[in-house]
């Protein structure tokens, strides 16, 4: 399953092999409170099919009349909405919030492009593509992570990045309740547990029908080197029981990932980091180790901690958008 903006952007690629008319909508600027961040992307085409989102209210239908209705010439063009009281309460925005799209009309000539930037996202890695405001013209460029949205009046530069993956290790109740909530914010989840008869309770009882979710038996170190290596992935470990965790964490530490993170008690985490100092880890990669994982919020049941977990993987994602960090892989 894609991220929300590759979705976007490979069913954008499909319309246009199929000659219809589209348009690409990108949210570039914010003022007060917005339903959804500046970089946010919303497609649709002359029949009206609309992917993404801006708003999840009535931007969407206001924009999507005024598309069919010719009112946009082919040129890339920006509107901002919410400007007042009246087209807050109108169009379901917060109050005092307004928001500022950049329209573009999305062709044939655009499909390599596309196709280059879907490819790119396939093999998990960024991609930078910068449009010319005055005639449309786009440009792409590899890039090795995150930049934030950049737009004056000439250029408009946005970076598109991989799903997150979401690489737990521990088949139990907190897995569950992780993986409902993170595919819910499209997180790419994986479980693992080197443990067969928990793996399959897992499958067979806490994991529910909608959830979609990639259960892997195996060694946590080489689950961890296949699937959580790559700077858009998360490693975080589960079970309380250090064969299995303290494998998954000692090949982690060592790898170019985004996220590491142990649960546990402050005790278990010293007592966690002695046995991991012992297996030669350096203290700049122990020092990568969020432990105990989550925010401290009081926590204590399954669901209460996955809120606390992936409440400080938002705030972290957010702030590597605003500061992009340096690849952390230290091996």
């Amino acid at each position: 399953m894609h991220s929300l903006d590759h979705q976007v952007l490979h069913t954008l690629q499909s319309w246009v092999e199929q000659h219809h008319a589209a348009w690409l909508c990108t949210i570039v600027a914010t003022h007060g409170s917005s339903p959804r961040p500046v970089g946010s992307l919303m497609a649709c085409n002359n029949h009206g099919q609309v992917v993404g989102s801006l708003s999840g209210g009535c931007v969407e239908e206001e924009l999507l009349e005024q598309l069919l209705g010719g009112e946009y010439t082919t040129l890339p063009c920006t509107v901002r909405y919410g400007l007042n009281a009246d087209d807050n309460a109108r169009l379901g925005l917060p109050c005092g919030g307004h928001l500022t799209v950049l329209i573009e009309k999305i062709d044939k000539t655009s499909l390599p492009d596309l196709i280059t930037i879907n490819n790119r996202l396939n093999e998990r890695k960024c991609i930078k593509r910068t449009v010319a405001l005055n005639s449309g013209r786009m440009w792409l460029e590899p890039v090795a992570q995150f930049e934030a949205l950049t737009m004056d009046e000439h250029h408009c530069a946005q970076v598109y990045g991989p799903r997150y993956t979401l690489l737990l290790v521990g088949a139990g109740q907190l897995a569950a309740s992780l993986a409902q909530m993170a595919t819910m914010m499209d997180y790419r989840v994986l479980v693992t547990d080197p443990r067969a008869q928990k793996l399959e309770d897992f499958q067979a009882h806490l994991l529910g029908p909608d959830t979609e979710v990639l259960c892997i038996h195996g060694m946590p170190d080489d689950v961890v080197r296949e699937q959580g290596n790559d700077p858009f992935s998360i490693v975080i470990t589960l079970t309380h029981d250090p064969r299995i965790d303290d494998m998954a964490l000692m090949e982690a530490l060592t790898q170019n990932n985004f996220y590491v993170g142990a649960l546990g008690s402050r005790k278990t985490t010293n007592q966690r980091l002695q046995r991991l100092q012992q297996l030669d880890l350096s203290p700049q990669q122990l020092a990568r180790l969020h432990a105990p994982v989550g925010l401290a919020i009081g926590s204590k049941t399954a669901p209460e901690i996955a809120v606390a977990i992936l409440a400080e993987l938002t705030e972290i994602r957010r702030t590597a958008l605003r500061h992009p960090p340096q690849a952390q892989g230290t091996r």
